[in-house]
């Protein structure tokens, strides 16, 4: 029998015009596609001819586990099957990515990996904000808001780092995240912002002075998905959130 093929493919941050026409090629050729709970439904259309498996995973909620996942890539590959791995953002960015390219290696199935845009890159571009500026900031640094197995997060590190911050599952955190970031020695004026849906028709986001932010994702009744941005760089925005938070500041 014919081995297999596994693609690991970013479906990107939600709107379906950012998928890559690479991740569309592979998922014309797939014959199974195994799709996680934050992947927008309308990738599909690229793949009328495959099979769907629900494979969801969302923080919070009950979770298909991660080693069904994948002993189900390696089962289907081996019977000679083309499977599509179709996940939100990009599977190197806390996609766990990495955790399934080394299950398929270790098992001798062939595998490529598709990048896709990740949620901060698409949900920051549409309100305007860079997360890098060479007037701004040198850099930004992506990080959890929580790590598995519950380790410290070195924020003084990340203080200190000086770039924008970009903290992904984070909001059943924020009060936490604030409070560590603000001990670490970050200004209670820096400009943040959380962004929940990024890149949909649904997005929506609330922007503040970091100290502020807690209670502004709290009066907007925000929650996940989304990311927070922290950092200079969202003085850039034209959102008129931005402006509502800068009023409240001064």
């Amino acid at each position: 029998m014919t081995q297999g093929k596994v693609y690991l493919i970013g479906a990107g941050p939600g709107d379906p015009e950012l998928l890559t026409l690479k991740a569309v090629k592979a998922l014309r050729l797939a014959k199974v596609v195994l799709i996680d709970d934050l992947v927008n439904r309308e990738t599909l259309m690229h793949a009328p001819q495959a099979r769907v498996i629900e494979v969801g995973k969302r923080g919070g909620c009950q979770s298909t586990p991660q080693s069904f996942i994948n002993k189900l890539m390696i089962s289907l590959a081996e019977q000679g099957q083309t499977v599509a791995r179709l996940k939100g953002g990009d599977p190197f960015i806390f996609g766990r990515g990495g955790e399934e390219m080394m299950a398929l290696r270790e098992a001798g199935v062939p595998v490529e990996i598709i990048s896709g845009i990740t949620s901060s890159i698409g949900a920051t571009a549409v309100l305007g904000i860079p997360l890098t500026h060479r007037g701004y900031t040198h850099g930004v640094t992506f990080v959890t808001g929580h790590t598995q197995d519950g380790s410290p997060i070195d924020w003084q590190a990340l203080v200190a780092s000086g770039t924008t911050l970009v903290i992904y599952m984070g909001m059943n955190h924020l009060v936490e995240i604030v409070q560590h970031l603000l001990s670490a020695g970050l200004p209670p004026t820096t400009f943040a912002a959380a962004i929940q849906h990024g890149t949909l028709d649904i997005q929506r986001q609330v922007m503040s002075p970091i100290n502020m932010l807690p209670m502004a994702v709290k009066q907007e009744n925000l929650g996940s998905p989304a990311v927070i941005v922290i950092g200079d760089v969202v003085k850039l925005t034209e959102s008129e959130a931005f402006f509502n938070a800068r009023a409240i500041a001064a």
